[in-house]
């Protein structure tokens, strides 16, 4: 993993999207022309996975939401406020770190004729709109970071608005890229060290997910088809659009999840609901099939012959958590030292062994990276996209070379992580045949509607650690199927014979809220900003745009 070097020595202007009525926007105090593209670029791409990620940004709820993780605060039971931290810094990291100086490095890399930096900072720009359109539906776009130009209070543009101007700028910075013109960038570029294939297959795949977006709302099949037929979309484990994170360095570059993994006091368990799923104990979901990536997502700090535990609510062999909406006795316990944490994938910790040992900063090296689009999300989205209809194609086909490819991406990012332990290969493992295998004779003998849902739920397993497109997916297919307490309760026991059920007790558990399908206006930003809307008064309706 390479380094963002430099980065925390460099001081940028302050440049909030919903400004401060007192600020003077006659004085600028720090002149952002005269930090070099070269410097900003790493900066950009750092904050771009920090924006997203568990532990600084909107992943914290959004894993919550999913049902990937349970916290304590405010995701649980779907709680949403505007002046929630995490959706806070998220928004701040997007507009201050990333769309701020995204917006420096096209005006000054143009001027300069540097235009492969500034095709990148477009598809970066266009990439991280994308993202809070999705989440937020209404956000600053036409008049954002126009501060210079006299504009204090941006209004905010409608998402189906924003959705076809950022097609344009990404076919804009695609341009760019084509171009024989100035400086390029090389290890600068933290994602792919400059490789101008690697940007355009990135930039035509973020094409493709905006359409894949809206297909219930716009007829997108024509346009999917070119995209496909252009051979020019990510296509590689290796060409997966990732931020890079640690090991720690000179600077600390590690996974913002590894935080948690460490943290001394976790307030984010392993949702048990993934790790039924993933043990094949679910009744409904992808029945008797224990997925071999289980000791590489989920880290158990004691052994699975432990004897007796108290104070807990949920453990099944060395696996300790507790559930979603959570009204039991040992909601607010201790477990500091026996809760399950995740491992090597996705955020640097370690391999489970078998062993235990408690989760510290040395027992991992957080090296992972926060994957944005990868390959496989290429074939699983490929595989909903023929599953729907909209384009042709041999679903089960594109959805076992998906599986392979989630199994192969795991493999990579332990191949990048610096581990001491000796952890095995997992994508060709005996293990990750039968597990394919088997899945994929379930998706044939199923049902149109259950393929969607098997094509969906292994995206969502394959996207741990990625926290916003398990959001989008669910939002747009009704998959996967998450927990819910009225349904399922508090009684996710292990099946017959698990030593851990002996210990748990029956819990209570409530959601008292709907599941919002769209993040609350940022507190901070719509007091501020007199063109700023009202807040949303009922997340389960506030809709976005592509939404059905």
């Amino acid at each position: 993993m390479k380094n963002f070097k430099n980065i925390v020595l460099i001081a940028l202007s302050f440049a909030a999207v919903g400004c401060s009525k007192d600020l003077d926007i006659n004085t600028d105090p720090n002149n952002p022309t005269a930090i070099e593209s070269k410097v900003l670029l790493p900066r950009i791409e750092k904050y771009l996975g920090e924006s997203l990620a568990m532990g600084t940004g909107f992943g914290n709820n959004l894993s919550a939401y999913t049902h990937q993780m349970v916290m304590y605060g405010n995701a649980d039971q779907y709680g949403a406020g505007g002046n929630d931290f995490y959706w806070g810094q998220g928004w701040d990291y997007a507009y201050r770190e990333v769309l701020t100086n995204t917006d420096i490095i096209i005006k000054q890399s143009t001027a300069s004729g540097d235009l492969h930096y500034v095709g990148i900072a477009k598809i970066i720009k266009a990439y991280t709109f994308s993202v809070l359109v999705d989440l937020f539906g209404s956000v600053p776009f036409s008049e954002a970071n126009q501060l210079v130009e006299g504009i204090k209070y941006p209004k905010y543009d409608e998402g189906k608005d924003i959705y076809p101007q950022l097609v344009a700028l990404i076919d804009e910075g695609i341009s760019n890229l084509g171009a024989n013109s100035g400086v390029s960038p090389g290890a600068d570029d933290v994602i792919y060290g400059g490789k101008i294939d690697s940007w355009v297959k990135a930039a035509n795949s973020i094409k493709f997910k905006l359409l894949l977006q809206q297909r219930k709302v716009k007829d997108v099949k024509a346009e999917l088809a070119a995209l496909i037929a252009s051979n020019k979309l990510i296509s590689s484990t290796a060409e997966s659009f990732m931020v890079p994170f640690g090991p720690n360095g000179a600077t600390d570059d590690r996974n913002p999840g590894f935080g948690e993994y460490y943290a001394s006091q976790r307030t984010l368990y392993v949702s048990p609901w993934l790790y039924e799923i993933m043990k094949g104990y679910n009744s409904e979901i992808m029945t008797s099939n224990s997925d071999p990536r289980i000791p590489y997502y989920f880290f158990n700090q004691i052994k699975a012959t432990a004897g007796p535990l108290s104070d807990i609510e949920y453990r099944d062999g060395g696996f300790v958590s507790m559930y979603f909406g959570t009204q039991g006795p040992n909601k607010g316990k201790n477990n500091q030292n026996t809760i399950t944490v995740f491992g090597v994938y996705p955020v640097g910790g370690r391999y489970d062994d078998g062993q235990g040992g408690t989760a510290s900063a040395s027992s991992g090296t957080g090296a992972a990276p926060y994957r944005l689009i990868t390959y496989s999300d290429m074939l699983f989205w490929k595989a909903e996209l023929i599953q729907a209809g909209v384009i042709s194609g041999d679903a089960s086909a594109t959805f076992q070379s998906a599986l392979n490819e989630s199994m192969k991406m795991v493999d990579y990012v332990v191949s990048k992580n610096g581990s001491a332990q000796n952890i095995p290969v997992l994508a060709t493992s005996t293990a990750t045949t039968n597990f394919v295998n088997k899945a994929v004779t379930a998706f044939n003998a199923a049902n149109d509607e259950k393929k969607m849902e098997l094509i969906m739920t292994q995206k969502w397993v394959s996207n741990v650690g990625a926290w916003v497109e398990p959001y989008n997916d669910y939002r747009r297919t009704g998959y996967p199927i998450l927990f819910d307490p009225n349904k399922f309760g508090g009684k996710m026991t292990p099946p017959s014979g698990g030593n851990g059920g002996d210990d748990m007790p029956t819990v209570p558990v409530v959601s008292i809220r709907k599941f919002p399908n769209s993040l609350p206006y940022i507190l901070d930003e719509i007091s501020k900003n007199l063109n700023a809307p009202a807040q949303k008064t009922d997340l389960s309706t506030a809709k976005v745009f592509w939404m059905p």
